[in-house]
Parts: structure tokens; C-alpha cells; sequence
């Protein structure tokens, strides 16, 4: 909100929250550090945020309202998605006719404002709140929702009671009968809306003995969500099997399907697995958002040098750029978003994928289907023939996969792909052992980036010291130097910092924020192939070598990126050696 000092400390005087003097003297503070008075004002400690905010509604002529004891009506709080809500501080508190009135913390968020008038057709009417105030509402969100399943699986689970145990011997018509009935439909439908606004990675469904757990992933960490009967197995995983297309009467083979839902504007595809277990069966369904457009590098926790290697790359017109990791480390994401900033109208974009997790436009993406014999190898003999300028190969799985991709890469195309390595350096060794001739990979090869997830931090965090043990365990792995060079670089820390005045991040859990974590982000190396590193491939260097050559040429290893974001408070220095040691 744009606010004219002088009217501000005319204000601020008046009232007496601020003396003219203190007020001058904080301006001059800072002029000098060229931010807002207002910002230096909440710093210094003269105003909390929620007076600042106060100040600024008087001042502009906003509205501002409390509305930490409010009972909003649930109709009118979910206008606004949840997501939305806690990512921009906006809810939804009163519907008139054809207007709605939303509280923020910021009414200069117009985006957000466009977003909500978009989605409801209705006339916006902003008001300012306090922190206070937001948080007792959206804490609505997870209350009524909760209300809302626990209803619907009290209900309908009476109603799944009749079935009795008889289920697990029903045919395929009566199964048929079962996924179609309103309980089934209705508590899976719940289970699923639940799982998109928790931001859930993964839903597990889990048979036991006497009943029915389901799981969600959440931030890269699984949660019990809730327990069902034993006797709503049968219904449940029918109407999963239905959506997906797969068979009902087969329940002694594991199964993969595919379904695709959309709620308050969010398309998500549920990739699913349905595999025979001691009590059952258990269904695990991926979450995949369908609208990746947006990421960038910077978003997903690239910066500094790693950032710039990995932009030179995608400016190249031919090689290989490869993304490794374990499952679930954001390969893929990575990948989308690097054909994000590729998928320009000048360019012919082909894909081979198992399976294609987000749907790109101008992007011409092909399904792997192992099962009729198209696989990745044959899926890419028939790409080089579509006249590609980029390639995307979902996975480097085999000789023969690597081998094409790399003579794709040598015939003009730059060709994009992961491998499941634990480390950038990894890859050079793995794709040798697979037949890849050394000359040929040292010739074709860009960069690598190897990643893992780590949950982010909250808004609340604390921050602590690393003590004397602590900083000398991280010495035996870790070049703590190269990162303190790099905070200083990024002016995260003060030029004269050392590791004795400098304090990372942690946790805080909160009513607000249980954990102390909320969504994850990237830690990366990105392995540049530079002339000494492609002396090393042809010598048929250990991984070893080749990652000392790298940090010598400046790379960050996961585990520094780590470190670097524990101190920008992205991450806590826990979290990263939780995930790093894995």
C-alpha cells in the first residue's frame, strides 16, 4: 500500500503512537537503507505490524475489521479456495447480492483480488485485518472440512454396514453395484477433495485387519488422516478401480490406472496403484497437479551460480541435460520447468513419458506403453523422425534408452532426461556402467543436476547457533567455506560474518502451522561438464574425481545448498541432514 509519510506521521503524531522526533529519526534511518519508514517503523520496534496496518486503512480510507470471533458461513468462506486463501492472506467473510467482502492483509495484492472476482463473478470489496484475524479464519477452512468428512463417513459407512464382510467374495456386477452407490461415491469424493486442499503428494489407502487407514503424504511426510470400516474396503477400492478403468474382478495382480478430477479450478490427475495385500487390497494414488505453468528455476530453490548453469544450458541447441535423484526428489517438476522456458513457438517439442505426469500445451507428449512393447527406446526412434528441435525422455532406464538419447544428442537435438543416481556426479559413472561410450557422453553431455525435497519453513521460525560439535560434524562433509563465500556473495550474511555469528533457521511449530514446515522446495548441485571434467569421463574417472572437480569449479553439493538455505531461512539445518542422509 503506497502511503504518503507525511500524512503518515501526521497520523501516527496525532494519535501519539509515535513521536515526531522517534518518527524523523526513523526516516532518516530509512533514507539510508533505502526501504519504507513504514517497514523500518514495524523493525525498529516503534509499531507492530497489525498497528502499521491500522494506521494505513485510517490513513487510506479502507475498512478495517477484526474478525478473530467470527463464525463465518461456510458457503461464503469457500468462494475462495484454501490454497489461494493461506498463500495470499485473503478470505471470503460476507456476501451481499452481487458483492463479496474479503479480508487481507495486503489490499494491494491485485492479483489475488482479480483471481477471487474471476472465480465468483462477484464485485470485490476489500477490508484490511489483523494476523489475528486471518488465522482464526482460515483455521475455518480445516474445521468445517473436517465436520463435513467426518459426517459424510459417519453417514454412509452405516449405510456400507449391510454389505457385511460379504464383499470380499462379490462378483463383478455386485462390485459394479457398489462403486456406483452414493457412499462409496460420496466418502472417496471427500477423501479426494481433502487430500488437494491439504496440498497432499499421495493418498494410501490401506486395508488392516479390522479396518480401513487412509494416508496422506504430506510435505514428503506420511500422516494418518482418518480410519474407515473394515466393510467400506470393498466399496472404496471399487469406485477407485471404476474411475481409473481397471478391472473389478481382479484382485490377485497388481493393477496401474488413471483418473482426472477438477475442484474450485484445480485440475489434478490421481495416478493409481492397486496392488493385492495380506488383508486386502491397497490402493496408493498420486496426486499430480495438471497446471505447472509459472515455476521457474528460482521458485523450485535454484539461485547464485547453480541458477546460471543451469540457464546455459537450456540456451544450448544441442547435448544432454540430465536431472537424477531418488523417486519423489522433484525430478520430474524440474524437468517441466526447464521445458517451460523451452517451449517457445520456434521450437518443436517432443516427449516420451511414463506416465505424462502434467499436460503442456504446444508440447507433443507420448505415453509409454510397456504392455503393447512401445517403450522409451521405441518411443524415441520414432521421435528423431518427427523433426524435434528438443527431446524430453522421461527416464533413462537401460543401453538402449541411453544410447539413443545420446546419439539424439549428437545428431543436433538438445535432449532432456533423468536417471535415478544419488548424486549429480553419479550420473557420469551409472550411464558408463550402462554401455554409454565415454567419448560419446563426454562430448554430448551439458549438465547435471541432482536434487532432493526439503519441507520449507513456516512464516514463525526461530533460529539458533551452531555450536562447536555441530559445525565440526558439518566440516567432515561439507566445504563450509565455499558456503560462507556464497552468503556473502548473495548478501545474506554481512561481509565480516562467520559461522560463530551466524544462526539457522528452525522450526516453530504453531495452532496455526503444526509441524513448523508447510510445502517443500529444492536443494540442488549442478554439475557443469567443463573440459577438465570431460578429461575425467575419458580417463573413466570414480565419481569421487569427478565430484572434486566440481566443487573445485565451484559447485555447491546438496548438502551446502542445504546448509546455505538453513541460514536464508528456507529450510532448518535438520531438515536437510534428515533428507540428505536418507
Amino acid at each position: 500500500m503506497y502511503i504518503n509519510d507525511e500524512q503518515l506521521k501526521t497520523f501516527l503524531t496525532d494519535s501519539g503512537l509515535v513521536s515526531a522526533k522517534k518518527f524523523d529519526a526513523i526516516a532518516k534511518k530509512a533514507e539510508k537503507k533505502k526501504t519504507s519508514v513504514s517497514d523500518m517503523l514495524v523493525s525498529e520496534g516503534e509499531l507492530s505490524e497489525d498497528d502499521l496496518r491500522r494506521s494505513h486503512a485510517y490513513v487510506l480510507g479502507i475498512p478495517f475489521i477484526n474478525l478473530a470471533n467470527m463464525k463465518p458461513d461456510l458457503n461464503t468462506l469457500a468462494l475462495i479456495p484454501e490454497p489461494i486463501a493461506r498463500r495470499n492472506n485473503i478470505v471470503a467473510f460476507r456476501q451481499d447480492a452481487d458483492e463479496l467482502e474479503v479480508a487481507m492483509l495486503n489490499t494491494d495484492d491485485l492479483a489475488a483480488i482479480d483471481f477471487v472476482k474471476k472465480k465468483t463473478r462477484l464485485k470485490i470489496l476489500p477490508r484490511l485485518t489483523d494476523s489475528a484475524s486471518m488465522k482464526h479464519m482460515l483455521r475455518q477452512y480445516q474445521k468445517s472440512l473436517r465436520d463435513e468428512l467426518g459426517d459424510i463417513i459417519a453417514r454412509e459407512s452405516k449405510t456400507l454396514e449391510k454389505f457385511g464382510n460379504a464383499n470380499a467374495d462379490a462378483n463383478e456386477q455386485d462390485l459394479r453395484k457398489l462403486a456406483e452407490g452414493v457412499p462409496a461415491i460420496r466418502i472417496l469424493d471427500s477423501l479426494l477433495r481433502h487430500a488437494i486442499v491439504q496440498n497432499a503428494s499421495d493418498i494410501h489407502i490401506e486395508p488392516r485387519e479390522n479396518n480401513l487407514l487412509v494416508r496422506y503424504r504430506i510435505d514428503g511426510i506420511l500422516h494418518d488422516a482418518m480410519t474407515l470400516p473394515k466393510n467400506a474396503s470393498s466399496s472404496i477400492i471399487a469406485r477407485v478401480k471404476v474411475l481409473s478403468n481397471l478391472r473389478l474382478d481382479e484382485k490377485r495382480l497388481p493393477q496401474d490406472g488413471r483418473f482426472r478430477m477438477e475442484t474450485d479450478g484445480d485440475r489434478v490427475s490421481f495416478r493409481v496403484s492397486i496392488l493385492p495385500t495380506y488383508h486386502g487390497e491397497k490402493a496408493v494414488m498420486r496426486l499430480l497437479r495438471e497446471d505447472v505453468s509459472g515455476f521457474t528455476l528460482e521458485s523450485l530453490g535454484f539461485h547464485g551460480e547453480a541458477l546460471e548453469r543451469a540457464h546455459e544450458a537450456t540456451r544450448k541447441k544441442t547435448g544432454l541435460i540430465l536431472v537424477t535423484g531418488p523417486t519423489g526428489s522433484g525430478k520430474s517438476t524440474t524437468l517441466y520447468t526447464i521445458l517451460d522456458i523451452l517451449n517457445t513457438p520456434d521450437v518443436n517439442i517432443s516427449t516420451v513419458e511414463d506416465p505424462i505426469e502434467y499436460q503442456m500445451p504446444r508440447i507433443n507428449q507420448t505415453q509409454v506403453r510397456a504392455d503393447i512393447g512401445f517403450t522409451f527406446a521405441t518411443g524415441l526412434r520414432s521421435l528423431v523422425r518427427q523433426d524435434p528441435d528438443i527431446i524430453m525422455v522421461g527416464e533413462i532406464r537401460d543401453k538402449e534408452t541411453a544410447s539413443l538419447a545420446i546419439n539424439a544428442a549428437l545428431t543436433g537435438h538438445l535432449v532432456l532426461s533423468t536417471l535415478h543416481t544419488n548424486s549429480a556426479a553419479g550420473a557420469i559413472p551409472r550411464l558408463v556402467d550402462m554401455g554409454v561410450e565415454p567419448f560419446l557422453l563426454a562430448s554430448v553431455l551439458q549438465v547435471v543436476v541432482g536434487q532432493r525435497l526439503v519441507r520449507t519453513l513456516c512464516k514463525e521460525k526461530d533460529t539458533i547457533k551452531l555450536s562447536a560439535n555441530q559445525l565440526h560434524s558439518l566440516e567432515k562433509n561439507a566445504d563450509m567455506g565455499a558456503v560462507l563465500k556464497t552468503l556473502k556473495e548473495d548478501s545474506i550474511v554481512s561481509s565480516k560474518a562467520t559461522w560463530k555469528s551466524i544462526e539457522v533457521a528452525k522450526e516453530k511449530p504453531s495452532d496455526e502451522c503444526k509441524s513448523g514446515f508447510s510445502g517443500r522446495r529444492g536443494i540442488q548441485e549442478v554439475l557443469r561438464v567443463s573440459e577438465a571434467i570431460r578429461q575425467l569421463i575419458l580417463s573413466g574417472a570414480p565419481t569421487e574425481k569427478i565430484e572434486e572437480q566440481a566443487r573445485k569449479e565451484g559447485m555447491l553439493t546438496m548438502l551446502e545448498d542445504g546448509i546455505y538455505k538453513s541460514v536464508n531461512g528456507s529450510t532448518s539445518l535438520s531438515e536437510v541432514l534428515r533428507v540428505v542422509s536418507e
